[in-house]
């Protein structure tokens, strides 16, 4: 299979939507990829929404048909993160697990807290930077557990697995032997990268501790069948669009949806204001 990005529109504006296509049709990255790429190995697919280093905030879109990739708003405005000394953007190439939900309608045991409503994050360590829409192929060393305004917003650890450390990197362990200091800055950057926009600190379960990769399978198999409830009709969707274009036997089937989809139109990306460059010193960042 291959995926390709059929983007519609500059990056860094209201009208910028990027969709997927496998083979050339145009497919969900929430339903129609599939979560292993080869699971006897235990590979998954990991749909990239932001590249490394980047500030804009791009997330597949729960509401839209097909749920393209597009940049989160506020009060009709484009979001970014800031950058917290010694942090710029995103720290990792981060995005999602297809076919994973965190249900909303349950609290996990140990976290206390119910799902965020969203499909299973992702942040992947290896060393080229990702673009939006890139579907990479990774393997799972350890998972987070972040408490985002009362739900709990798991943060899984992968790592391409194209990537010249993916044979050395095994389980969370193995991740502070090779590269030291990556989960400590990556457990500071989640707590402090909204202080700048007026937020407190974010909280995580665990008292921060990354969890091994047995953990983190656990986790990913709960989300999986949480998603497969919701796309067999188990669950209420409310908001959600479980339009796919590959899964016949649901009810939310539709082979015509991708034909509804505009055709490719990609423009160069829009300028961003140089504020967003700024950096803000967050005190206690490294404690």
């Amino acid at each position: 299979m291959v995926y390709s990005v059929h983007q519609i529109g500059a990056k860094n504006t209201l009208e910028y939507k990027t969709y997927i296509a496998k083979d050339g049709k145009v497919v969900s990255p929430f339903h129609d990829i599939p979560l292993y790429a080869d699971e006897s190995k235990k590979i998954l697919n990991m749909i990239v929404e932001i590249p490394r280093w980047t500030n804009a905030k791009m997330e597949i879109c729960k509401e839209q048909t097909l749920n393209p990739i597009i940049q989160d708003t506020k009060k009709g405005k484009l979001r970014f993160v800031r950058n917290c000394f010694p942090h710029h953007g995103y720290i990792h190439n981060y995005g999602a697990f297809p076919q994973t939900w965190e249900d909303p309608n349950t609290a996990h045991p140990e976290t206390k807290a119910n799902g965020d409503d969203d499909p299973l994050d992702v942040c992947e360590i290896g060393e080229t930077v990702g673009y939006t829409g890139q579907v990479k192929q990774v393997k799972v060393l350890g998972i987070m557990a972040l408490l985002d305004e009362g739900e709990t917003d798991w943060k899984v650890i992968v790592i391409d697995v194209n990537d010249p450390l993916a044979p050395k990197l095994n389980d969370i362990e193995d991740v502070e032997r090779h590269l030291p200091g990556l989960l400590r800055a990556t457990n500071e950057w989640f707590r402090i990268y909204k202080i700048p926009d007026g937020k407190p600190e974010n909280q995580f379960a665990f008292t921060g501790e990354c969890k091994n990769k047995k953990y983190a399978e656990e986790i990913i198999a709960e989300c999986n069948e949480s998603w497969n409830k919701l796309i067999g009709g188990k669950i209420e969707p409310k908001e959600i669009q479980l339009t796919n274009t590959t899964l016949a036997n649901t009810e939310s089937y539709s082979a015509e949806a991708a034909f509804a989809v505009p055709p490719a139109d990609p423009k160069q990306d829009a300028p961003i204001d140089a504020s967003i460059d700024k950096w803000f010193f967050i005190s206690g960042a490294s404690a």
